[in-house]
């Protein structure tokens, strides 16, 4: 039987494929509050295109997403973003951004699953959206630094206001970011990979 093929097989493109001389690749999750900035960053920062599971918010959520602060968002995800960035010729991070609103927070246990840390964002419009996030994460024993994210509208605190807002342990770093801008967001994991380094170190001379 002639088989007919109608569309021609794609292979990978030459950018989403790993150089050879990659020898490490660490899971890391960005999280944070509803309309934080997580897909921006993981699409700013990734090398390859970003898989985003974005859909048009409808009236199903109002009355459930609290849109205080981000009156003017369209689109929220619904399941998962998912990057990736060589931050060295022998070291890659693979994202996974996780989604903002409580309802959808069942999806986080899946999304944990092997992660090394995660960057929390932040927006001081809405720093009370961060707390519940802290807190599943010191409750998974997750490392993760927060990175406060650059909104043209919102307050300034000094890093000592927040971190006292917060209640975050001395040890856990912070860093000002603008998720839109690809240097940016990779400082912020540069900050995340130096606090496990630190984190794996401190642990190795303890022993």
């Amino acid at each position: 039987m002639d088989c007919k093929i109608s569309e021609p097989v794609v292979g990978p493109r030459s950018e989403d494929v790993l150089p050879d001389s990659i020898s490490t690749a660490v899971k890391v999750v960005i999280v944070g509050g509803f309309g934080v900035g997580k897909t921006t960053l993981v699409g700013s920062v990734s090398e390859i295109r970003p898989l985003t599971t974005e859909e048009t918010m409808t009236q199903a959520g109002v009355g459930v997403d609290d849109l205080a602060g981000v009156e003017r968002k369209t689109q929220t995800t619904v399941a998962m973003d998912f990057g990736r960035i060589s931050l060295s010729e022998e070291l890659v991070l693979y994202l996974f951004g996780t989604p903002g609103q409580q309802r959808f927070w069942f999806l986080w246990n899946g999304l944990f699953e092997g992660a090394l840390g995660a960057v929390v964002l932040i927006d001081t419009r809405r720093l009370d959206d961060s707390f519940d996030v802290l807190g599943r994460l010191e409750e998974r024993g997750l490392p993760f630094v927060v990175a406060v994210n650059a909104f043209p509208d919102a307050p300034f605190y000094p890093m000592s206001e927040l971190r006292a807002a917060m209640d975050l342990p001395d040890d856990v770093p912070m860093v000002d970011c603008d998720a839109r801008e690809r240097s940016s967001s990779r400082d912020a994991l540069l900050t995340l990979v130096r606090h496990l380094y630190a984190l794996t170190t401190t642990a190795s001379e303890s022993r």
